[in-house]
Formats: structure tokens, sequence, C-alpha cells
């Protein structure tokens, strides 16, 4: 599974980073442990999966966490993050 993280301000691209994970792993861990290095790795807090997000997520495999998924206030307009490759 790989996954793309994307900070994005103002129409721009600000920092991405690309996880890749292709442990024998449920689907759901995997992203977790994604979420979790992406946060390391781009100096985020964790966001909070509201509603509408898990909601696009489960229809797009893509989610945008904004403002309001993070508890601190954030340098960027929204954290993008897509699923790019699944395991089969």
């Amino acid at each position: 599974m790989r996954i793309w993280f994307r900070e994005w301000k103002d129409t721009h691209l600000i920092q991405d980073y690309t996880y890749e994970n292709y442990e024998d792993d449920t689907r759901t861990h995997k992203i977790w442990k994604a979420i979790d290095s992406a946060c390391e790795k781009l100096d985020l807090a964790h966001p909070i999966w509201l509603d509408s997000n898990i909601k696009d997520f489960k229809r797009n495999a893509d989610v945008r966490f904004r403002s309001d998924s993070f508890q601190d206030d954030i340098p960027f307009d929204f954290l993008e993050m897509t699923v790019i490759e699944e395991d089969y």
C-alpha cells in the first residue's frame, strides 16, 4: 500500500510525503501507521477523523483534513491523504 500526504496552502503544495507499507497487515492498521509516519515526517499533530472525513475516505480513498480536524492551529489550508496503491 502506498499513501500520499500533501499539505496545501493557497492552492500551492507546501510539502508532501509518500508512505509505503507492504507488510501483511489489515488496511486499517496500515492507514493508522501511515498517519503516524506522516505526522512525524511533516511535524504535525494527528488529525481527528470527523464523520465527513470518514465518508470521503470510504467513498474515494481520499480525504482532506482541514483546520477543524486539528486541535492546534495549522499553518496550511488542509492536509490531503490519498491511497495511490492498494495491496491485493
